[in-house]
């Protein structure tokens, strides 16, 4: 591995656990640097603002995420098994990498325009779901995109709660609960 993947490795990790502690406004490329343990100045040698350096974390982590939500649904059939796992991955990343997960939920809304069109996320992941399922008379004929939403938030929700303490525990527990609660809200007996 050389020198230069492992310092962008360092102010990656620095700049994501920073960002989901303080939010990004707040964190300053000078608090990325003491963290990652390195000069200001090399942060710029991979990136070229705070910006540039925000965007490559969301826009690499978001579709990336994307793309293991549709490996994960494509190894199973039937809607209930597909939103399990999807559901599953979730709550694994915020259990084990709550720092991305928490950069994720924060950013997302400043940063989602920015994506090319066409660009697989995890909603479109979901609301192919949901229209596969249509389609396969698993669930009613309804509003896709109201659907989709009542999935993103029967897992979300619930991350939110536990960021904030209201849950608390690990949210993989929980995947049984909230797969049935998405299931249920799209209609599945």
């Amino acid at each position: 591995m050389s020198d230069a993947y492992e310092t962008r490795n360092k102010i990656n990790k620095a700049a994501l656990d920073l960002f989901a502690e303080k939010g990004v406004e707040a964190t300053t490329t000078k608090d990325i640097a003491r963290t990652a343990g390195i000069a200001e100045g090399t942060i710029y040698r991979h990136y070229v603002s705070k910006d540039d350096l925000v965007w490559d974390l969301f826009s690499t982590n978001y579709v990336g995420f994307a793309a293991k939500l549709d490996e994960l649904a494509a190894e199973h059939t039937g809607l209930k098994y597909k939103l399990l796992v999807v559901i599953r991955h979730f709550c694994e990343l915020f259990d084990n990498d709550p720092a991305l997960y928490r950069f994720l939920l924060l950013v997302q809304h400043r940063n989602l325009h920015r994506l090319k069109q066409g660009t697989r996320t995890p909603v479109l992941a979901i609301r192919d779901l949901i229209v596969e399922a249509i389609g396969n008379d698993e669930i009613p004929k309804q509003d896709v995109d109201l659907g989709t939403a009542f999935v993103l938030g029967s897992v979300m929700q619930p991350t939110t709660f536990n960021i904030y303490g209201r849950l608390t525990g690990p949210m993989i527990d929980r995947v049984p609960a909230i797969t049935q609660a998405a299931y249920q809200a799209l209609g599945g007996k």
